[in-house]
């Protein structure tokens, strides 16, 4: 059975969990000198190359041949989340007038230089939907919808374009959940 999907999974430290289970990292062999994947590792059997101790394939072939890579990054916000419960406390709606304060806004995991593009939004940014439709129009391929009004921008954000990167829904809606945790940790503070 061949997976072709992305997971991406964050961790306060993946270190951790790479100390627990056996895996091999992935190799980026199409650029020069051959290093490791940043993030992705394979936890099932794939081609292994002892001296490099990677994957002996390029990740882009070993996914053309089915080998199924997780992504597992280090997202700082996590290691001030004590566990599952303060997690979860954290994804309440966060006090959303918190974003047209551009102290505030600039020490934000994804937005933190967005303030400027946040200003520009005729309306505000108050729920995870639109959160998460800001976070696509600062890609790229949806740059010119910042400043629109949201229904507008809810007609073309998640259709996949040919000029320049964009965002997919899933992604962004995980993003925007990650800085509401931000927001609310952040709010613990002070």
């Amino acid at each position: 059975m061949r997976i072709d999907s992305d997971v991406d999974i964050d961790f306060g430290d993946r270190e951790r969990l790479l100390n627990l289970i056996s895996h091999t990292r992935a190799a980026m062999r199409n650029v020069k000198p051959i290093r490791h994947h940043a993030t992705g590792v394979y936890i099932t059997d794939v081609p292994y190359d002892p001296i490099a101790d990677t994957c002996s394939l390029d990740y882009t072939v070993a996914e053309k041949r089915g080998y199924f890579k997780l992504d597992l990054l280090n997202v700082h916000v996590y290691e001030n989340v004590s566990d599952e419960q303060h997690l979860q406390e954290l994804m309440r709606d966060p006090d959303w007038s918190k974003l047209h304060d551009i102290d505030f806004v600039e020490q934000l995991i994804h937005l933190n230089s967005q303030w400027y593009n946040i200003s520009k939004m005729p309306e505000p940014i108050d729920s995870i939907p639109r959160l998460a439709m800001f976070l696509a129009i600062i890609r790229p391929g949806k740059k010119h919808l910042i400043g629109q009004k949201w229904s507008e921008i809810a007609k073309t954000v998640w259709d996949k374009g040919t000029d320049g990167y964009t965002f997919k829904r899933s992604h962004a809606v995980a993003y925007a959940h990650l800085v509401c945790v931000h927001m609310n940790l952040l709010g613990e503070k002070k």
